[in-house]
């Protein structure tokens, strides 16, 4: 099932605007936005207060709004700096109006500015890890049954479920999703009432601050929210995209393997801009949207490590540092998994092709000596004997394991036992054990551990990956939801004092 990238990427986009401001939102929300933001919670919590009077408290509301007004219009300059941004609301106000800037400072309002910008990346970013993991878990279940060869070192190494395969990197980024949650725990704790590192002899009303703004809570220590967790945050985000986009490049490298097949079991669907044919070359279908993903994901590992280099061997209070990658890292990593579940849905999977390359090679191998030793107490490191003799042989003579006689296998085992008296003299395996042993589709259907590709492993992975994404829905359902609503209360009651 195709879907169109740019149809994907504007609910997304949406999914993290608040209602309720009683100015016309810009279509992303910038410094410029998050500073009248923070000065509509100034100018209300201080006339609450007393800080202010009535009459001021309107004054200063009257001109910020003016200035968020024309920061709107159409080609306006919308200023992202407490310095530039005050000049603005004195033109608007007068001078007096610089009273609601007592107790604040630029370090802890950008400090802000770039959290909360952050944390609405980072549920864009929750976004499209959902969607990656429901497209995997759609590809799951479109081949329960597909097997196909996974490998180790490089080489082909045993038979395996798709189904089982999908799952894992669905899993895989689970964990990511469960990073980013803990991340955002941390991420969305209020700095502001900081000041520059020491707090105020204002009395401000943190809490209420960071309620306004629709922070959890306080960044408590000022010295730690203005000078420390600004440096500490991007290591922990570059960590957390560093994971992601090593998940992805593993999954497309094995993507593009196949194309050096003649034959592949699993490319893209051509057309539609995920291939295009070479320029000299008639016959191919060059993989282009699995390049630019898998040089998006290399891109992002060398934006995740300058968070560390930027933020290494530097005093607290340099800025080098401080949220220096921030909203756009998280979006440019939501960008690429928007992508790759593009990819997801656009690949051409072809199950019969996977299995004659599993007929072709020796795969089962280690299944003939578990089957000897379960069945008939052979020991693992006898078996595993046999087996290798088996495959010498067949390689030798160009034997596909679909072609390898019962009476060749009990002949080389024959000759192992007339080595070793302990053995059973006669081959153990019955003919109908044979052909299992080397059957792809068998060997999965067998497996008996807990989380092995067996079919009903494979339905109680699905299920658990289901009510996995369903709960961390929810938790972006409720984050977004607790944002919008914070704002909502802010601008009535901005709204309230500036109409009396």
């Amino acid at each position: 099932m195709k879907r169109d990238l740019m149809k994907k990427a504007a609910p997304l986009a949406l999914a993290c605007l608040c209602a309720g401001s009683s100015v016309a939102q810009a279509e992303t929300k910038d410094n410029f936005y998050w500073l009248g933001q923070i000065n509509k919670a100034s100018i209300v919590i201080n006339t609450r207060q007393g800080l202010l009077s009535e009459e001021q408290g309107k004054t200063f509301a009257a001109g910020l709004q003016k200035v968020l007004q024309e920061g709107e219009a159409p080609g306006a300059a919308r200023p992202g700096l407490v310095i530039t941004f005050e000049p603005l609301l004195i033109k608007a106000a007068g001078a007096d109006i610089t009273r609601i800037h007592a107790g604040r400072s630029s370090q802890d309002m950008l400090t802000t500015c770039s959290l909360v910008r952050q944390r609405e990346a980072s549920l864009k970013l929750a976004d499209a890890l959902a969607e990656v993991r429901s497209s995997l878990l759609e590809l799951a279940e479109r081949y329960p049954d597909m097997v196909l060869p996974n490998y180790t070192n490089g080489v082909a190494a045993q038979p395996n479920s798709y189904a089982h395969y999908l799952l894992a990197y669905a899993t895989a980024y689970g964990r990511d999703e469960e990073r980013l949650k803990e991340f955002y725990v941390r991420l969305n704790r209020s700095p502001m009432g900081a000041t520059v590192l020491n707090g105020t002899g204002w009395p401000l009303d943190r809490d209420k601050m960071a309620a306004y703004l629709g922070f959890d809570g306080l960044a408590y220590n000022t010295y730690d929210a203005g000078q420390i967790y600004p440096m500490e945050a991007p290591l922990e985000l570059g960590g957390i995209v560093a994971s992601v986009a090593v998940h992805t490049a593993s999954f497309i490298q094995e993507i593009m393997q196949q194309y050096a097949q003649p034959r592949p079991w699993i490319l893209l669907q051509e057309g539609g801009g995920n291939t295009y044919v070479s320029s000299a070359m008639p016959q191919k279908r060059n993989p282009g949207i699995l390049n630019q993903c898998r040089t998006d994901c290399s891109t992002l590992l060398g934006l995740a490590a300058a968070e560390t280099y930027r933020s290494h061997n530097i005093p607290a209070g340099m800025a080098d540092g401080r949220l220096a990658g921030g909203d756009p890292l998280t979006e440019k990593t939501a960008k690429m998994l928007s992508d790759f579940a593009h990819i997801l849905h656009v690949l051409d999977v072809r199950p019969q092709r996977a299995l004659e390359e599993l007929n072709l090679d020796w795969t089962c191998s280690q299944e003939i000596a578990d089957v000897l030793m379960l069945k008939h107490d052979v020991p693992f490191r006898t078996g595993h004997h046999f087996a290798s003799e088996v495959v010498t042989y067949a390689r030798n003579n160009n034997i596909p394991p679909s072609a390898f006689t019962y009476s060749e296998a009990a002949k080389l085992y024959a000759r192992l036992a007339s080595e070793d008296s302990s053995l059973p003299q006669t081959f153990p395996l019955s003919e109908e054990e044979w052909r299992s042993a080397l059957d792809p589709a068998a060997i999965v259907q067998h497996r008996a551990v807990k989380g092995g590709p067996q079919p009903a492993e494979i339905k109680i992975m699905m299920k658990k990956e289901k009510e996995a994404i369903a709960v961390d829905r929810k938790w972006q359902a409720e984050a977004k939801n607790k944002l919008s609503a914070a704002e909502k209360r802010l601008n009535e009651d901005f709204d309230r004092l500036l109409n009396g």
